[in-house]
């Protein structure tokens, strides 16, 4: 059922010249990698021009609407994504259909990877957040493209090292933080820094949230009823003022003393 939503759901797009063509989403679809404007900031774009090439060669380039599957928690993990624009949710779920958030993928990120270098089945759910442009790499072509390319190799080790210690920060901070408050001051000081965060004109810094109040929950490990609740608690508290998609802080000092109590 998955692979015939994902068949009916993504646009593939060929661009014989390299350059950019606009998809049905509105995204700027950049088929050649070293033409690409974004090159020099993600894991496998400062390589070398012949190692892009190759990439090139062994890539397919998709664009996929909010809410696709790019793959499921058991699947076999058919290859990696390179997630080019967008965000993802990683998620993972219970027998009982309880679901956590473990992390909001960025572009630039390499979804995937642990499981195709291990060849293990896919250990998260990667669902598309809004409409985003992807790279497809098969495992056995990522495989021997590492065994050709040294310095990619390299990168892939350090990339997993760092999701290990992101992972390992994530469950302590879903099981040490004491309190829901505590994980929801937090979480909104992290997207103060990590996710869009800005200074207004008035010192308060701005949040784009385009996650629900459930989904929120799954990020910190609470309940959506719990959720709402905090929320109006500290809009109450004059610590954040909600606006449509937009958060603003209010009072960051006031946030950071409950994540520190």
């Amino acid at each position: 059922m998955w692979m015939t939503l994902a068949a009916e759901t993504r646009v593939l797009w060929a661009c014989p010249e390299g350059g950019t063509v606009k998809s049905p989403y509105g995204l700027e679809i950049i088929e050649n990698c070293i033409t690409c404007t974004e090159r020099g900031h993600f894991l496998f774009c400062n390589l070398s021009d012949q190692a892009i090439e190759q990439l090139n060669r062994i890539k397919s380039t998709a664009t996929y609407p909010r809410g696709t599957m790019l793959f499921m928690e058991g699947q076999p993990a058919r290859g990696i994504f390179i997630l080019c624009e967008g965000r993802a949710k990683l998620s993972t779920s219970a027998a009982d259909g309880k679901t956590i958030i473990l992390r909001i993928a960025e572009a630039g990120e390499v979804l995937g990877l642990s499981s195709a270098m291990a060849n293990r089945p896919y250990d998260l759910t990667a669902e598309m957040m809004e409409p985003s442009q992807a790279n497809f790499i098969s495992r056995d072509d990522f495989i021997r493209f590492l065994a050709q390319n040294g310095e990619a190799a390299v990168r892939v080790a350090q990339q997993l090292s760092e999701n290990y210690h992101a992972a390992c920060q994530e469950i302590r901070q879903l099981g040490l933080s004491g309190s829901a408050s505590e994980k929801m001051a937090r979480l909104l000081l992290e997207w103060s820094t990590q996710h869009g965060g800005h200074p207004s004109k008035d010192a308060d810094v701005r949040v784009t949230m385009n996650l629900t109040h459930e989904e929120i929950a799954q990020l910190i490990g609470s309940s959506r009823e719990t959720v709402t609740r905090m929320f109006g608690d500290f809009k109450k508290k004059k610590l954040i003022e909600v606006k449509g998609a937009t958060v603003i802080l209010r009072n960051k000092a006031a946030l950071e003393k409950i994540v520190g109590d």
